[in-house]
């Protein structure tokens, strides 16, 4: 019973976060028409990582994958990271927290930090700064930030439904994709 309580509380204050982000109002008409993808990206994420047993955020496939929290802090490390380099321009280096020190629930707190700087900058950055151009690390393509910004959430996409397969490997149904 406790647990199905503590659940209920976990959704309702992400529905109430999901609810004040809602009623924030980007500055221009890219970030209007961003804003709500990024919300339910954001919120699906998550998902998976609650869903998840503490017990099994050291699960990994294989040798040589990530762990389940591993995962997590992957993508909560690199929305933040790929937002600062590509979105906003800044000269940023990898620093990922070691996922083996670190509890499901500081993960979870992690990602949802990582996300709510993101949701920041969606929210505050201007159109000047959307109409630069980058070169994206891996690929060497030259894009918009606007565009830089599904970068940051494909990147996300890709670990998350690896963790979504960790799950199912456990037996665990995952959350339902709802976009």
């Amino acid at each position: 019973m406790n647990r199905l309580l503590l659940i209920f509380i976990l959704l309702l204050s992400t529905s109430i976060g999901f609810a004040q982000e809602q009623d924030a109002v980007p500055k221009t008409d890219f970030t209007k028409m961003y804003l709500p993808v990024w919300l339910e990206a954001k919120t699906h994420c998550l998902a998976v990582a609650r869903i998840m047993p503490d017990s099994l955020y050291s699960y990994k496939p294989t040798p040589v994958s990530k762990t389940f929290g591993e995962q997590m802090v992957h993508i909560a490390h690199t929305v933040k990271l790929l937002t600062q380099r590509y979105v906003q321009g800044m000269k940023v280096k990898p620093n990922t927290p070691d996922a083996s020190k670190l509890t499901k629930e500081e993960i979870i707190n992690l990602l949802e930090k990582e996300f709510q700087y993101t949701t920041n900058v969606i929210l505050h950055i201007e159109q000047k700064k959307l109409d630069e151009t980058c070169v994206m690390y891996h690929s060497g393509n030259t894009v918009s930030r606007a565009f830089a910004f599904f970068y940051v959430q494909d990147h996300m996409a890709n670990h998350r439904s690896k963790s979504n397969l960790y799950i199912r490997m456990n037996n665990i149904k995952p959350p339902e994709y709802t976009w």
